[in-house]
């Protein structure tokens, strides 16, 4: 019995020594950096009025990443990155698209104009922009191309909510100090941030309302909303019926309600 379990064990060596013998590791040895191309030679135009037609497509080559066996097969990852001519893409706020294994990318209008705007380009005025492609295999090995450059690329402003064309924005309604009133107070008039973007803290009870006008002495153009918590914009441009009045929150305090024109969404966030 020992003889026995003294060759079975002599055999269990010497099958993990020929095992680690004929272990063989791969190595990356190398790729090539994709190659950018564009379907655009010329400037980019970007219009409200063409927002779901094609921008710009974009196609690239692959990089074929190369290990000791062979070519490999593994998924590759593709990053679009967005950036302002000049930042080299060091810029905090360049932009990046991740495509999955496909060799091209194509942008809507409403698309890289969204793209340009979360670069914070102000609208309306031309900018010199630049694109390219990092590839990576598993996040790691990346390989950057070419760099595309686009002159004079001008952004427009995208409101999902037409904003105040008075710039101007009052809080109006019984859960407001005024009450209902088409000239509330200049203490009742929301900060504007920019001509997208409006806010203002209040006190509130629970059980009011309230709504936001933009030109004194007039009840059109009426912003409101159905949520206590925030929601979708409703307005009355002076075409439609009044969109509903918005209920104070259900706790007492205070409050900043903040519209958004260009999400078309409002939050209420206690203070």
């Amino acid at each position: 019995m020992k003889n026995r379990l003294l060759i079975l064990f002599s055999l269990s060596l010497l099958i993990l020594g020929s095992c680690k013998k004929d272990e063989k590791k791969d190595y990356y040895e190398g790729g090539t950096a994709p190659v950018l191309n564009s379907s655009v030679n010329g400037p980019i135009v970007l219009s409200s009025s063409s927002k779901n037609e094609e921008a710009v497509r974009l196609s690239w080559t692959n990089p074929n990443y190369l290990f000791t066996t062979g070519v490999s097969s593994q998924d590759v990852a593709y990053t679009i990155q967005i950036d302002t001519v000049g930042s080299n893409f060091t810029n905090p706020d360049k932009q990046e698209v991740t495509v999955s294994k496909e060799l091209g990318y194509t942008f809507t209008v409403a698309d890289l104009n969204k793209y340009l705007l979360k670069m914070k380009l102000a609208s309306d005025v031309p900018h010199d922009i630049q694109l390219r492609v990092v590839s990576n295999l598993n996040g790691a090995v990346p390989l950057s191309s070419n760099v595309l450059k686009f002159i004079g690329v001008v952004p427009y402003e995208d409101f999902a909510v037409k904003p105040p064309a008075t710039n101007e924005l009052y809080i109006t309604g019984d859960g407001t100090p005024s009450g209902w009133t088409n000239n509330p107070p200049s203490t009742q008039k929301a900060t504007r941030v920019d001509k997208g973007l409006y806010y203002i803290v209040m006190d509130f009870v629970p059980g009011f309302f309230y709504k936001f006008l933009s030109n004194p002495n007039q009840w059109q153009p009426q912003y409101g909303g159905n949520s206590a918590t925030g929601g979708n914009i409703g307005l009355n441009d002076g075409s439609t019926s009044d969109p509903d009045a918005i209920p104070t929150p259900a706790v007492a305090g205070t409050y900043k309600v903040t519209l958004n024109f260009r999400t078309g969404k409002y939050t209420v966030e206690k203070q």
